[in-house]
């Protein structure tokens, strides 16, 4: 009698499960909430001007709780699309790093809250009008996470670059590889104009949403 064996390879394979959508729609929805709740106290708090002064310094002030809640909002979204892109992009290219890197990316939201920036440039009343020569601990504390944050992000564009050139949707491999040039010019621009700096930062997470977003489905389903 003869018995029919199913190769090793074929028991060992799993379809890679969807990402739970509840996590896919927290990493879409954290770059326009921060660019949203941002934009909307910068218009209405007394005294901040876009062009001098940087978001993180909403969280300064009677009202900074806002932000501060902000801040630590959308690292715990940022998080959760990490974790579902993690589990969309397992066992492919960038499966591995690229959510570390976005972890480690939202993580630095969660310090950025716990740290608040030192005040300067006019805000919040009565800080002086000159920015901040010299950081305070928690200042430096703050600039550092997120400097990190952001490198972070960068690298994790580029991981994914990977992921989206083997698939073979060029396009998209080339936008990621573009948003950190976008980025780190902002950045760089940010001495002559905070508007610069707010402009490279919002850029790097509204991509975040579009990619999220791009790999919350994976591809035929």
């Amino acid at each position: 009698m003869s018995q029919t064996l199913k190769p090793p390879a074929a028991l060992s394979m799993s379809p890679a499960r969807p990402a739970p959508r509840l996590l896919s729609a927290a990493g879409i929805a954290a770059g326009p909430l921060f660019l949203a709740t941002g934009l909307a106290q910068g218009l209405t708090r007394p005294g901040f001007d876009f062009t001098r002064n940087a978001l993180s310094q909403l969280s300064l002030g009677a009202l900074g709780w806002i932000q501060v809640t902000v801040f630590l909002l959308t690292g715990l979204l940022v998080i959760g699309g990490a974790i579902a892109i993690r589990q969309t992009l397992r066992d492919t290219p960038g499966g591995t790093w690229a959510p570390r890197l976005l972890a480690v990316f939202g993580t630095s939201f969660l310090l950025a809250g716990v740290f608040s920036a030192d005040p300067g440039a006019g805000f919040p009343a009565g800080a002086p009008e000159d920015r901040a020569t010299s950081l305070s601990a928690h200042g430096t504390v703050h600039m550092l996470s997120g400097a990190v944050g952001y490198l972070a992000l960068c690298a994790a564009f580029l991981v994914l670059a990977r992921h989206f050139a083997a698939d073979r949707q060029r396009g998209w491999a080339l936008a990621v590889r573009l948003v950190p040039v976008g980025v780190l010019a902002g950045f760089a621009a940010s001495a002559t104009t905070a508007a610069a700096f707010t402009a490279g930062a919002g850029l790097g997470l509204l991509a975040l949403s579009a990619v999220t977003a791009r790999l919350a489905v994976p591809k035929g389903r």
